[in-house]
């Protein structure tokens, strides 16, 4: 597969402070729904969507349940940012609110983005990444990693998905294991080494590469069986011309990733999925989604936000359709296949990622949002709006 190209995300937050909020006032609804009634709800894996990184993505996962027809969406997914060390240890404030939502239900999902490298996305060279990552496998970064899971334990979600180093296997990050291969899987087993010596952990590790060959084949960037817990994959519809079937038959694909995963024994997932070099692609759309319905994922998320997006993005009418349709309703009947965290073994060697701008959730008519910050909407569940036509009513 041709290396794909940055998807961007905004910046890390500015952590907003709670204020008390007393108007007369409308909850912004969701998304409009789609014409057509949606098929009877079926059964199937774990699902959920990025949104946005800070409280505003979790505030909308209820809206975006709403709009699928009350689906259960189990999964919160969001990205430590990867711009300093001081940010990927779980800065105060950032993490707190995915832990309420998590913490809310026992069946729930939490899905954390971690990189292994403070300048994820500043375009450092080879030769600096392969001497990091030797830095790495030596030990000198364990400590913000030791950070990180006794900040995640303190919040109550010991058993956080930690998706570490996530698409290796390309030249986006810092974190890339191109320059160096064996450095970078002797890194990744001194993270989790260290992530798991922290008392009280659960963590489950996903190993999750992009499809595809891109800068080097995942294959040799894989750390072991002791280390990874779930074997994941970044797989959107790319590039421009390339069918469903190709993406599927191609070197280190969506078959191989099957296959590889089978063969270690691990549960398959899916981060990060949507739409992107060949538009509004509801064929795509309906393929992928009865490709995880037949191969059973941990978990899926589907990037919601354009180009990929189907519920914030109206780029894509005919897919959002197909999304809909597939999903509403949808509940699962049983709890998914999670493994248990491998049992831990010593080493073989003793920034955030930009966060998508997000389409603001379209306001009733005639109705002005309110800019409260992240943490208010958060706690009201969205955004409030004034109407505009107030001083004319009761004339």
């Amino acid at each position: 597969m041709a290396v794909r190209h940055s998807r961007t995300r905004s910046r890390r937050p500015a952590h907003a402070a709670a204020a008390m909020v007393a108007a007369a006032a409308l909850l912004a609804a969701g998304p409009g729904v789609a014409a057509g009634e949606p098929a009877a709800p079926v059964p199937g894996p774990a699902f959920g969507a990025y949104l946005d990184y800070g409280p505003r993505g979790v505030a909308r996962m209820a809206a975006l349940s709403h709009w699928l027809g009350d689906a259960e969406l189990r999964v919160g997914h969001t990205y430590l940012p990867g711009d300093r060390w001081s940010n990927i240890e779980g800065a105060p404030g950032f993490l707190d609110v995915w832990a309420d939502w998590r913490t809310r239900k026992a069946d729930r999902m939490f899905v954390l983005n971690v990189p292994m490298m403070e300048r994820n996305e500043e375009h450092v060279d080879d030769d600096e990444v392969r001497e990091l990552l030797r830095q790495g496998a030596a030990g000198r970064f364990d400590h913000h990693f030791r950070a990180l899971a006794e900040r995640l334990v303190a919040l109550e979600v010991p058993d956080t998905v930690l998706v570490l180093g996530w698409e290796m296997n390309g030249t986006t990050y810092t974190h890339r294991c191109g320059p160096d291969p064996e450095a970078w899987k002797t890194y990744w087993n001194r993270i989790v080494t260290t992530m798991r010596a922290v008392p009280g952990q659960r963590f489950r590790f996903d190993f999750a590469p992009s499809r595809g060959r891109d800068a080097v084949p995942w294959t040799r960037c894989y750390p072991g069986d002791a280390t990874v817990d779930i074997i994941g994959m970044d797989s959107y519809d790319q590039p421009r011309g390339t069918t469903f079937d190709e993406q599927v038959k191609e070197p280190y694909g969506l078959q191989a990733h099957v296959d590889f995963a089978k063969a270690h024994g691990k549960p398959l997932s899916y981060p990060e999925w949507g739409l992107f070099r060949n538009g509004d692609n509801a064929a795509y759309m309906r393929r992928m989604l009865a490709w995880m319905d037949e191969h059973e994922p941990v978990y899926n998320t589907v990037t919601d936000y354009c180009p990929h997006g189907v519920w914030q993005c109206d780029d894509n009418p005919r897919s959002t359709a197909v999304y809909r349709s597939v999903l509403f309703g949808r509940t699962d009947e049983q709890d998914p296949v999670v493994p248990e965290p491998t049992t831990p073994t010593a080493p073989t060697t003793p920034t955030a990622p930009p966060v998508p701008p997000v389409p603001s959730t379209p306001s009733p008519a005639d109705c002005s949002p309110l800019e409260l910050g992240d943490w208010v909407e958060y706690w009201l569940g969205g955004k409030l709006c004034v109407r505009l036509d107030w001083y004319s009513r009761g004339k």
